[in-house]
């Protein structure tokens, strides 16, 4: 089958990852997100865990603290457990809204941040048992399934190591004083918590990569989707082709317009048409402003006698000036000699109208007279 995981060995294209990216696909490393939230734990009890353990425990010993009017006053009770409630979500809510900052913190360092609406709109397709089967049984499952298998059982063997190398010290507890006890067994929490961590780090090293792989994985294409979408983003031929069939009616008409405006046009007689036009002020030279063969030349033609535009036959240096100067470029020094030949005519008409002048003897080198080669009179 063209879709099957074998044929997509082609590494997906830009164009690829940003529309999985617009439909909330992005590679998240849960490894990372669990370190980023028992780290920033970790570190809040490490700064702020003396301080708020006696103001917590000042506010347990406000709580257990009853008065005659508090047992004789409902209403007084109420107030103090409202109080209470107050002093719990000072401390709770700050601490959520920190590990909320970690978990968004740990998306964007393994996937970047990336919000989309369709990645929160209800998917049915999701609903598919038999699709549900096939990402079951599916590779990527199994490596997510043994990776957590495998850190489950790393914690349970770090900590049931950690619990009998420090069970004297446990059990040296129950002699101590409350206070030193207690002291004591923080520090010792504090010292298990730090090997959480780090196994925690060494499987977030790993699975951030890991989750990259799978992730470009996914969106691996077959030749069949890369054509397509080399296709969609160049466009097919026939798009194309109406394109640049569109480019050159809008150059023509350009072309045309700027006919009327012309000092001159040079013809051979009927094959070849070529416009010129000279302003001495915005020129360096002389400048092709239109041209064109057969049809197109008939037109060229024809439209310059309706707007006075004088027409020379002179084939030489219509065939010249058609086959080596593009549209809208000057007329190369070879050529100057033959242009200002016609122009000088053009300009003697002009002070003379009404008159006719004898055509000019234009004089062309060979090899920029296609007719030398080709030889067909043209």
């Amino acid at each position: 089958m063209a879709d099957s995981a074998q044929d997509r060995n082609l590494p997906a294209s830009e164009r690829r990852k940003t529309r999985a990216r617009s439909e909330g696909q992005v590679p998240r490393s849960r490894d990372l997100g669990h370190f980023a939230a028992l780290a920033l734990a970790g570190g809040l009890l490490l700064v702020a865990g003396a301080p708020l353990a006696g103001w917590l425990q000042d506010g347990l010993a406000g709580a257990l603290t009853f008065d005659r009017r508090a047992v004789a006053d409902p209403n007084a009770m109420l107030d103090q457990l409202g109080h209470q409630m107050a002093l719990g979500l000072a401390v709770v809510v700050p601490v959520g809204v920190l590990m909320m900052v970690a978990g968004v913190a740990s998306a964007v360092l393994s996937g970047g941040w990336n919000f989309s609406v369709k990645a929160m709109t209800p998917d049915l397709t999701k609903l598919d048992p038999i699709a549900g089967l096939g990402r079951l049984f599916a590779k990527e499952s199994w490596v997510q399934v043994g990776k957590s298998w495998l850190l489950a059982l790393l914690i349970a063997a770090v900590g049931g190591f950690f619990l009998w190398q420090r069970f004297d010290v446990f059990v040296h507890l129950l002699a101590l004083p409350m206070a030193q006890a207690t002291a004591v067994m923080a520090a010792e929490i504090a010292q298990g918590f730090g090997y959480l961590l780090l196994l925690l780090a060494a499987f977030a090293l790993v699975d951030v990569p890991l989750q990259r792989f799978f992730w470009e994985k996914r969106l691996r294409m077959t030749q069949q989707e890369a054509k397509q979408e080399h296709k969609d983003a160049e466009g097919s031929a026939e798009v194309k082709a109406k394109i640049k069939q569109k480019q050159r009616e809008a150059a023509r008409r350009r072309m045309m317009a700027a006919v009327p405006t012309a000092d001159l046009v040079v013809m051979n007689p009927t094959h070849y048409a070529v416009a010129l036009k000279y302003d001495e002020v915005r020129m360096g030279a002389p400048r092709v402003v239109a041209k064109g063969t057969d049809a197109l030349a008939l037109r060229i033609r024809d439209l310059a006698r309706e707007h006075a535009v004088p027409v020379l036959e002179a084939p030489p240096l219509a065939r010249a000036l058609y086959t080596h100067v593009e549209l809208e470029a000057e007329v190369p020094a070879a050529l100057f000699a033959a242009v200002a030949a016609v122009l000088a005519w053009v300009y003697q008409l002009r002070q003379a109208p009404g008159h006719a002048l004898a055509a000019p003897q234009v004089s062309v080198p060979a090899e920029l007279d296609p007719l030398t080669a080709k030889g067909d009179g043209r």
